[in-house]
């Protein structure tokens, strides 16, 4: 593979071969599936107007459109989606409540009952799981939170502990510790931070998070991790360190919010307990967008029936909520809690239909790719090629960043991490957005940079690489370099 540089040293001949690449992608169709703002999209004030045939027209047009590499924090919006919000619009309009219950002739859309189900059938094949283990509901944290309540059972003289990451993403660490304070426990004694002492990053190995398990496992009763580390990018070995947990008979939770939809999961055969994610990065349903869960089949049976005298035997106990309980008795509102086997019995209210809508008109392009294994494939490559070009630029830009996630592919997903010199993040960040490019900053010195298969392109990489070059010289000049 070729940097810019090795392409014949200018612009225009970088940018060819990346066209050349485009157009020998077998996905590159994906990319006329979703709304790429335009350079001028991105810097106006003003509400755009979708339906102004301008606008139309000159979204269409590649040149005017922005570089877009920020999958990892929100994912571009499908353009089939708001043809099927409308669509739930409709049917919210013309039927009211018999909505719930009645199929309509030429809808694409499942009666909002079954809504829930069909969204299951979607995301199953992309976290690797069966649809019966998987449930779209509530949100990441929240799913975190309904997660632990039912398995984390602490024992003060026995397994009390949780092993997370010193680096994780706040909310996760808030979970935990709210979780340790609502059983009574202190943080300071019960919960365990996984430190690398031998990366400049804290980027820590499978056998520093090995380590630390076995250090604590007489003591400690759950494990969450992330599939993949939101700030490095790192994809942590999910099969095995779950199975290394479960010789120690600690029960593990994955954080998967930045892996799902971007590289390929196994769950079930991996053997995982349970995780959750968000929807929103990767999976492109909109901002703040309903989270899914998965709870390995083995946890969520139901051995009893309904109509069992002791209804609240034959499962696994959790915070519940009438959405969870069994459909034959759902809608009888009695007392009587019994939930559905699998994941949908730890559902709580019936979910946002219309988040529901907005996820599965994304989940219809997953579709249309083929899954995440032809994706995954882009992925690599796309992501390789931006390394490339990133380590062919001049020797004066390359003093003044380094990458921070794994070289090696298979420890990691789209994103790349980039931490700049000190003092640099304002200018370089202020710099990109001027010239059309939306990256993703995290202070002090970070920026991500995701190219997305569904819809980023080789050119993508070539004309972030050649903004990124100039917001360097700004940097430097800036410094009176």
């Amino acid at each position: 593979m070729s940097s810019a540089s090795d392409a014949g040293g200018t612009a225009q001949q970088a940018r060819a071969q990346a066209q050349a690449l485009d157009q020998e992608d077998p996905l590159a169709f994906t990319r006329s599936e979703f709304n790429i703002p335009t350079v001028a999209d991105i810097a106006s004030t003003r509400l755009a107007d979708p339906g102004s045939k301008g606008s139309s027209e000159m979204r269409e047009s590649e040149s005017a459109k922005c570089i877009y590499l920020c999958g990892n924090s929100l994912g571009l919006q499908p353009k089939r989606t708001p043809t099927r919000i409308n669509q739930y619009l409709s049917t919210w309009a013309a039927q009211g409540v018999q909505g719930h219950f009645k199929p309509l002739e030429g809808s694409p859309l499942p009666t909002w009952l079954d809504a829930d189900a069909q969204a299951a059938e979607l995301i199953a094949p992309i976290v690797g799981a069966a649809p019966s283990e998987v449930a779209v509901m509530q949100t990441l944290t929240a799913n975190l939170h309904l997660l632990m309540s039912a398995f984390y059972r602490p024992d003060i003289n026995g397994k009390h502990k949780i092993i997370l990451e010193s680096k994780a993403f706040p909310s996760d660490h808030f979970a935990v510790e709210t979780q340790l304070r609502h059983h009574g426990l202190n943080p300071k004694t019960s919960m365990v931070t996984i430190e690398s002492p031998f990366s400049q990053d804290n980027v820590p190995s499978t056998y520093d998070i090995m380590s630390v398990i076995s250090t604590h496992a007489a003591t400690t009763a759950l494990l969450l991790l992330p599939g993949i580390q939101y700030y490095t990018g790192q994809l942590l070995d999910i099969n095995v360190i779950t199975a290394f947990a479960h010789k120690h008979d600690i029960f593990v939770i994955w954080d998967l919010a930045h892996a799902v939809g971007n590289v390929p999961l196994s769950l079930h055969d991996w053997n995982a307990d349970a995780a959750a994610w968000c929807s929103y990065k990767y999976l492109n349903s909109g901002p703040g967008s309903i989270g899914g869960l998965f709870v390995h089949e083995r946890h969520s049976q139901v051995t009893k029936a309904v109509t069992d005298t002791k209804p609240e035997e034959g499962y696994t106990n959790r915070l519940a909520g009438w959405w969870g309980n069994d459909k034959s008795s759902r809608f009888t509102m009695a007392n009587k809690f019994h939930p559905v086997a699998g994941a949908a019995g730890f559902q709580l209210s019936n979910p946002s239909i219309l988040d529901i809508t907005s996820l599965s008109a994304s989940l219809e392009v997953f579709g249309l790719a083929g899954g995440m294994q032809p994706l995954r494939k882009k992925s690599l490559r796309l992501t390789a090629y931006l390394e490339t070009l990133l380590a062919g630029m001049k020797e004066e830009d390359k003093a003044m960043f380094r990458i921070i996630t794994p070289s090696d592919p298979r420890q990691r997903g789209a994103q790349l991490s980039i931490l700049l010199a000190d003092g640099l993040l304002g200018i370089v960040m202020s710099t990109l957005e001027a010239r059309g490019v939306i990256a993703d900053e995290r202070k002090p010195d970070v920026i991500r940079v995701a190219p997305a298969p569904l819809y980023n392109t080789f050119e993508d990489c070539v004309r972030f690489v050649q903004v990124f070059s100039l917001a360097l010289e700004s940097g430097r000049r800036a410094r009176g370099e």
